[in-house]
């Protein structure tokens, strides 16, 4: 096929099975809000394809729809999606990291498999099914990242793996999952300050990050003596949460900062 683009009309609701099947020249898709599934070995063996923008509404995507398009460079997950097929991206080679989206719950057996030149996977917070292979041979791996709790997985997951390590938030996780080591995640908190100055007589401050982020926000008072007390815990609701200080009349100089709960 000399097919380089397509960008899918906001009509479509679905995109079928084989669709797009060995289109090599394919380069980029730009998949719409409107399409809700794509079907199984939709993309398959797209070897030119390096770009897809996955649509908001999808909520599943088919067995082997990505399977061997060895030039796609990454993929983000959006958070309509609920599920990933079998192989779906299996020896898309040149994969470098992966995001899934908040409501990814299942990921299909050998999804991943043989992405060898993925580095990091991030997962979203209601992920408890992992196929068997879904991770196999992705030997550059150096992380995966989890945002929810442990869950039953398959020994094989993360077959051959041998660098990576899984990092999670919270929860009651052991010292391996998958047969590999687990380790905290110490996430950087990315904030803003704005609209700092006294509102109902309390001087306060907005912060905004990202959004149901939990900080807290602490005070020092005394320069000879500076030890951080906490003096509030906001969590950044839709991405801002305004914080205030009654305090703040019974000294000279209050200084502040913000860490992750």
């Amino acid at each position: 096929s000399n097919l380089l683009s397509v960008t899918i009309g906001n009509g479509v609701t679905s995109i079928g099975a084989s669709a797009f099947e060995q289109c090599s020249n394919l380069q980029s898709v730009t998949i719409p809000d409107s399409v809700t599934s794509i079907g199984d070995t939709a993309f398959y063996l797209c070897s030119g394809l390096t770009n897809v923008v996955i649509g908001k509404h999808v909520t599943t995507i088919g067995g082997s729809a990505f399977q061997q398009c060895s030039n796609l460079l990454s993929v983000r997950i959006s958070d309509s999606v609920i599920s990933i097929g079998i192989s779906t991206f299996a020896y898309c080679l040149s994969l470098t990291n992966v995001t899934f989206g908040s409501n990814v719950t299942s990921i299909g057996g050998s999804a991943f498999q043989q992405c060898s030149n993925l580095t990091r996977v991030t997962f979203g917070n209601k992920v408890n099914s992992i196929g068997a292979y879904a991770f196999a041979y992705c030997s550059r791996v150096t992380g995966f990242y989890f945002r929810g709790n442990p869950f039953s997985i398959d020994p094989l997951v993360f077959l051959a793996d041998d660098i990576a390590t899984v990092y999670y938030i919270a929860g009651s996780w052991e010292s391996t999952f998958g047969g590999l080591p687990t380790a905290l995640w110490i996430q950087q908190v990315q904030v803003s300050i704005v609209n700092v100055g006294v509102r109902a007589n309390e001087f306060g401050f907005t912060i905004t990050g990202a959004s149901n982020l939990v900080v807290v926000v602490e005070t020092y008072t005394d320069l000879a003596n500076p030890v951080w007390s906490p003096a509030g815990t906001n969590t950044l609701t839709g991405g801002s949460s305004y914080f205030s200080d009654p305090q703040w009349t019974n000294y000279p100089t209050s200084f502040y900062r913000i860490r992750s709960l």
